[in-house]
């Protein structure tokens, strides 16, 4: 049986690649449609169809390659309905391979038996 932080890693192995393919409209079914998400810059973006359009409008960039996000911690809470992701994330330019980088932390919920991302919050540290 999968257990939920397997689940939760499997999801973001998931965006990850779909990040990387730029599919951006893949993305939607991963979180609330109440999503927050502030960048690494602290810039905030809410509702889904925003961060789609913002994943997209990133995604337009002929430089962009892809944003990574590196895992090393979820933590469930005692009814298993919530959970913290944190880890290291970084975004990767073609012509410039890593150049911003940083910490992550997503706040992830259960809905309908699927894990979806309620908020994501981006420090940027190098870059």
């Amino acid at each position: 049986m999968t257990t939920p932080t397997d689940a939760i890693l499997a999801r973001r192995r998931l965006t990850n690649r779909l990040i990387a393919a730029k599919e951006a409209a893949r993305l939607k079914p991963f979180f609330v449609p109440g999503v927050n998400l502030i960048v690494g810059d602290g810039a905030l973006i809410t509702g889904v169809e925003a961060v789609i359009a913002a994943f997209a409008a990133q995604f337009a960039d002929p430089d962009f390659s892809a944003f990574v996000r590196t895992p090393e911690a979820v933590e469930l809470d005692a009814a298993g309905a919530r959970a913290a992701e944190r880890g290291t994330w970084v975004a990767v330019s073609r012509s410039q391979g890593e150049h911003i980088a940083g910490w992550y932390l997503a706040a992830w919920t259960k809905v309908r038996g699927q894990w979806l991302i309620e908020s994501e919050t981006f420090v940027t540290l190098q870059g």
